[in-house]
């Protein structure tokens, strides 16, 4: 029987795996605090700190594992710690990186070939700098953890998954939720952006089960093919919530810039720079990786909220989302910029 341990495993994406695999019959572990989340059914769960060394050789000692899935790895010498403690123990390891770790994010289009930012496997927490719209703290501390586990394990024993915005049932950040909600309230609607634009979120079910794979090695890109659009978003949170919204497509996005609406967070899944939906995954797709379409995520996700489904508490959610009264005083301006525009015409 294949042995597993999800190091997190009661969040999103780490819970998500850990019923994938109950699912699939293997004995599964789980390590973690347990301070905030619920384990899923059928899990065992050692309690514990990755800052603790006593509490890494308590895990190791209860190995070995054929299969370590890391999905909440941020201080790289934090994770350094971890894979050389787990090392001894585990055949392979699985890390949940993002593209953050790219230097071009979300500037320019991406593939798994891209420059990634330079950050050493002992660096400590906050290290690199915080950038507009570049580099990140959180992306050089993601990529000192992906160089911690791979100079620990090797590159035939090491999968770093790069996935890009995950969305789906349990998500903690909200940003579906929020769309689906603004969506249930209904009236008009500012749409940002052109309607065809191409968006690449992808389901937490994807990339749990990519991340579940046999045998699998390299980096690799999680984001979906592209084939939706901000249009096909939208309308799938009206369709489901059956709200009676209208969409104000503001297709100039330098107007909205001009108004000082917060790309990403006020207007949940809006960036105008063009590498932000272009993040390239054949790579992972020619090693099995299918993704479902947004109409399916958005489906299952409003079926979980109105099922009583409730998210983990995530400061980041505080910030997201522009507030109805904004909202309408945008529209307001944006159809006397249009009346002003005609007349001059």
């Amino acid at each position: 029987m294949t042995r597993v341990l999800i190091l997190g495993g009661s969040w999103f994406l780490g819970h998500e795996i850990a019923e994938q695999a109950v699912a699939q019959g293997w004995e599964v572990t789980t390590f973690r605090r347990g301070r905030t989340g619920t384990d899923a059914e059928g899990v065992t769960t050692i309690r514990g700190d990755r800052t603790n060394s006593e509490d890494l050789k308590r895990l190791a000692d209860a190995g070995p594992w054929d299969l370590v899935v890391d999905t909440s790895s941020f201080v790289p010498r934090e994770t350094l710690q971890m894979a050389r403690t787990l090392e001894p123990a585990a055949s392979r390891y699985v890390l949940v990186s993002t593209v953050s770790v790219y230097a071009g994010w979300p500037i320019e289009p991406l593939n798994e070939q891209s420059e990634v930012l330079e950050c050493p496997a002992d660096a400590g927490p906050n290290y690199g700098y915080d950038g507009d719209p570049g580099p990140s703290t959180y992306g050089f501390g993601k990529a000192g953890c992906e160089r911690a586990v791979s100079e620990t394990f090797g590159a035939e024993r090491t999968s770093i998954l790069r996935p890009g915005v995950i969305l789906g049932p349990r998500e903690y950040v909200g940003r579906l939720e929020w769309w689906l909600r603004r969506m249930q309230r209904g009236g008009r609607v500012l749409a940002p952006g052109r309607p065809d634009r191409s968006i690449q979120p992808v389901d937490v079910r994807d990339v749990a089960t990519f991340a579940l794979t046999p045998n699998l090695a390299g980096v690799y890109n999680l984001t979906a093919s592209g084939r939706d659009t901000m249009e096909h978003l939208l309308a799938a949170c009206r369709d489901f919530t059956e709200g009676d919204a209208t969409f104000e497509w503001i297709t100039d996005e330098q107007w909205l810039v001009g108004q000082g609406v917060r790309q990403w967070t006020e207007l949940p899944l809006w960036r105008t720079y063009k590498g932000a939906w272009a993040v390239d995954s054949r790579h992972a797709r020619d090693a099995g990786f299918a993704t479902r379409s947004i109409r399916d995520t958005v489906a299952d996700t409003w079926a979980w909220l109105t099922s009583g489904g409730t998210a983990i508490e995530h400061e980041r959610a505080s910030e997201l989302g522009i507030s109805y009264a904004r909202e309408q005083t945008l529209l307001a301006l944006w159809d006397a910029a249009q009346l002003d525009h005609c007349g001059a015409e």
